[in-house]
């Protein structure tokens, strides 16, 4: 009988003290700011075949070569979008977005982009590399040099500051080039591979700076997928191929989820 009422007495304790706590609780409770969910992002994936996937299939209609293992829409698939713009198109130059521009307006959040390959002769650099002389490899390689450094700054140029007309409010994010071929690999000869990565280099030097000038943000692909290139032991990039001319030389699935979609994430985040 004494155990039962110093039971009761026990529990009538905690009851005063719920009591006095409670309302304090509830205060706060209604009081507080929730956290907000991020906010839904209207996307839009401008650029070249390293923007639409191309190099790992499969594809979908049309001539572009879209696929959806590219980064673009492995990042829309992975984030909150409330519309998400598919525009880019393989074999793209900065003369050929008119199309791929009417996709931006003014409540664009996130715009990215990968051009300029195109510009410098990119498909027929790697054509005469594959098939030519080292001599012939590197003249094509030091054609495409040159353009980089003389043509493309003003190309560039008038991209950022079209997309930057259309989408006022956006992020621009311009992912750079890899280095194709592995130093050490073996489906080149040496002088092959260095023209080409020295190419890479150069084709990074001038798209960063003119991203810089233009206030976009720019990746730099080149160290995120050293290791990675084509003809090593754990590529990224599709090496030559007679039978997926189009796909040759670019990400495969794996390049475009490990190599490209974590840079984008990086920039976005």
């Amino acid at each position: 009988m004494i155990y039962f009422e110093e039971g009761l007495d026990v529990r009538g304790r905690l009851l005063r003290v719920v009591c006095a706590v409670l309302p304090a609780a509830l205060a706060v409770m209604l009081t507080s700011t929730p956290a907000r969910a991020a906010a839904a992002v209207d996307y839009v994936a401008l650029g070249d075949s390293y923007s639409s996937g191309t190099g790992a299939p499969p594809y979908v209609s049309g001539s572009c070569f879209r696929s959806p293992r590219g980064y673009a829409q492995l990042w829309a698939d992975t984030h909150e979008v409330s519309s998400f713009k598919y525009a880019a198109c393989g074999g793209a130059t900065t003369q050929s977005m008119t199309d791929q521009f009417a996709s931006l307006d003014a409540g664009t959040d996130l715009v990215s982009i990968t051009i300029g390959g195109n510009d410098v002769g990119f498909a027929n650099t790697m054509i005469t590399c594959v098939t030519g002389s080292d001599t012939s490899c590197v003249n094509a390689v030091n054609a495409g040099i040159e353009a980089a450094r003389t043509t493309l700054p003003g190309r560039l140029d008038a991209t950022y500051a079209t997309i930057r007309d259309r989408a006022p409010n956006a992020t621009v994010v311009v992912l750079g080039y890899p280095r194709l071929v592995e130093p050490n690999g073996t489906c080149m000869s040496a002088t092959k591979r260095a023209a080409l990565n020295r190419g890479a280099d150069d084709l990074h030097t001038v798209i960063s700076a003119r991203a810089a000038a233009a206030g976009v943000r720019y990746v730099d692909a080149r160290a995120h997928f050293a290791g990675h290139g084509a003809c090593g032991r754990s590529p990224w990039i599709n090496q030559f191929s007679l039978f997926r001319l189009a796909e040759s030389f670019h990400p495969n699935a794996t390049g475009y989820a490990q190599g490209y979609l974590p840079l984008l994430n990086s920039a976005t985040t």
